[in-house]
């Protein structure tokens, strides 16, 4: 109830919570890459790494900037931004990169080329083959797509199918940032007891859709002590590849 209930007695905010804000007021220059409509714009990376806990009253600012374009495939586009969240005191609260696919500007696929500009903060992180010592999972509700669109995020890709046939998918898809939080919290559950003030950073790359109704498993391995390395899986589909979370250990 901690991160739901105002009045419960350790109310905090959880990690995850200002993803959203993630390349807000970012200065990007339509010239580089023409911005493309909700439908064919879709989440690639996030990272978040929470340097002090977010108050849960007050106002908190955004600034953020451009940091990297490239051609991805034929006629895509990936555009990578990094945003600090800071309290009314200046503090930096947490420090987000984000990474999103324009896959056209009127249909997938046309975005003319472009030269890519920029360092890219994406990385490969591989699994190992041996089992994970850490298994989770969290069945998606039917209706978790409309519900966690109440957060702000209304690209109509994850709510209508006609949306949804135009971004190239059978159906309506889950915010990928939906996925990530449920990543995070399944994560800071089994390793953390569900403590935010263990928190520390989690990277992911979004491989392939979830869709409502699936399965998502967390499958993680120690790598270093506070750390592990990990993939989301529905059924034998990775749905997030790439990716570590980072906490304090006991």
């Amino acid at each position: 109830l901690r991160y739901v209930f105002e009045g419960n007695d350790g109310f905090a905010v959880f990690p995850t919570f200002p993803i959203l804000w993630g390349g807000r007021g970012v200065p990007l220059d339509p010239t580089l890459i023409p911005p493309s409509p909700g439908p064919l714009n879709i989440d690639a990376e996030r990272y978040l790494e929470m340097i002090k806990p977010l108050p849960i009253a007050g106002e908190v600012s955004v600034q953020s900037r451009f940091i990297a374009a490239h051609p991805r495939g034929k006629g895509n586009g990936f555009l990578e931004s990094e945003s600090e969240v800071k309290d009314a005191d200046g503090d930096v609260c947490v420090r987000m990169v984000n990474g999103s696919f324009r896959r056209g500007i009127n249909e997938l696929g046309d975005i003319e080329p472009f030269e890519g500009v920029g360092t890219t903060f994406s990385e490969k992180i591989s699994v190992p083959e041996s089992e994970p010592d850490v298994t989770v999972s969290a069945m998606i509700a039917d209706n978790q797509a409309h519900i966690y669109r109440l957060s702000g995020d209304y690209n109509p890709l994850h709510i209508d199918p006609d949306a949804a046939r135009f971004g190239g998918f059978d159906e309506p898809i889950l915010h990928g940032l939906c996925t990530f939080g449920h990543s995070a919290q399944l994560l800071l559950q089994a390793l953390c007891n569900g403590e935010m003030s263990r928190f520390k950073k989690i990277k992911v790359r979004f491989s392939a859709p979830v869709f409502l109704n699936d399965t998502l498993s967390v499958r993680a391995w120690h790598d270093t002590p506070g750390r592990v390395i990990f993939e989301c899986r529905v059924n034998d589909k990775v749905v997030v590849s790439n990716a570590y979370f980072e906490y304090q250990p006991e």
